[in-house]
């Protein structure tokens, strides 16, 4: 059965709604991405927010922001690709054609160094460039477009595109892209406002449109339905058992599962690896901790 987020939007009530749902907020130039959580706190009343994948202040774009309860999705979404538009000055003018092959060079797995400024460790890490193209040339500046790993650096990336090419410097970057996430879907924080206006006036229909159904977590993970009568046990704490579902689903060792009841989300279950050994059936999802209890 597939679940079905736009019935979800607009049947459910508007507090559940605003308890497990993200907002897609095009990040302006500026503010912090944790600067932009409180903002998004402050304007909806929420207890908590966290944003996923975080953007430097300079870098404006795609920055998906959970909501209560839906923050515990977080771990779920940033490890996905991103992709960014941005442009790059190059320190000495080469042709298009010899600037591409050196970009060229990037795709595939490369090594970074963190910044010095990045809150992560200063070791080198291993990530993928799966694009890294030319969109526009003008003399020296090249706006350009990239699809990277999560955690990629692009600025080092145009620092060290730069080391062959007698020096490059990124001056603009936007990310386009982060997880299923897309520009085309995202609003502004002014918009947020507005609706939010709306709301406080007695108009659901604004927010409405806004917020997204934290059950977006089933284009991420596999979906398995449950029998309804096993809804509450497994809201308590049970593992799940072959018994427990409507119908037979093949599953890999360690693979964390979305549990469903018709559209209802129960939690992310994750299989156990030799559950023989704690005593067990063959088949058996264990509820990972926590996460269970706090969406419903």
């Amino acid at each position: 059965m597939k679940i079905n987020l736009e019935k979800i939007k607009n049947e459910k009530p508007i507090k559940e709604l605003l308890e497990f749902s993200i907002i897609n907020i095009d990040k302006p130039t500026g503010p912090t991405s944790f600067d932009t959580d409180t903002v998004i706190k402050d304007l909806i009343g929420a207890n908590k927010t966290s944003h996923f994948g975080t953007l430097d202040p300079m870098v404006t774009g795609v920055l998906p922001v959970a909501l209560n309860r839906a923050c515990r999705l977080m771990n779920y979404f940033i490890g996905h690709k991103k992709e960014y538009t941005g442009i790059m000055h190059i320190h000495e003018d080469i042709s298009a054609d010899k600037l591409k092959e050196q970009m060229n060079n990037f795709l595939g797995k490369i090594t970074q160094l963190p910044p010095v400024k990045s809150r992560v460790k200063r070791q080198e890490r291993e990530r993928e460039i799966y694009s890294f193209e030319i969109l526009e040339k003008h003399d020296k500046d090249i706006l350009f477009k990239t699809e990277v790993e999560a955690g990629t650096y692009i600025r080092k990336l145009i620092h060290d595109l730069g080391e062959k090419i007698n020096g490059a410097h990124m001056t603009e970057l936007r990310r386009t892209k982060a997880s299923i996430f897309q520009e085309k879907d995202s609003i502004t924080i002014f918009q947020l406002k507005e609706a939010v206006e709306e709301y406080k006036k007695g108009n659901e229909k604004p927010i409405r449109e806004i917020l997204i159904p934290g059950e977006i977590i089933s284009q991420i993970l596999q979906v398995v339905q449950i029998k309804k009568e096993y809804s509450e046990v497994l809201y308590h704490g049970s593992h799940l058992f072959k018994e427990h579902l409507i119908e037979n689903y093949n599953f890999k060792p360690e693979e964390k599962i979305a549990v469903f009841s018709d559209q209802k989300f129960i939690g992310v279950f994750k299989t156990i690896k030799n559950p023989k050994v704690i005593g067990l059936p063959e088949f058996v999802l264990q509820p990972i901790k926590s996460n269970n209890k706090i969406y419903k």
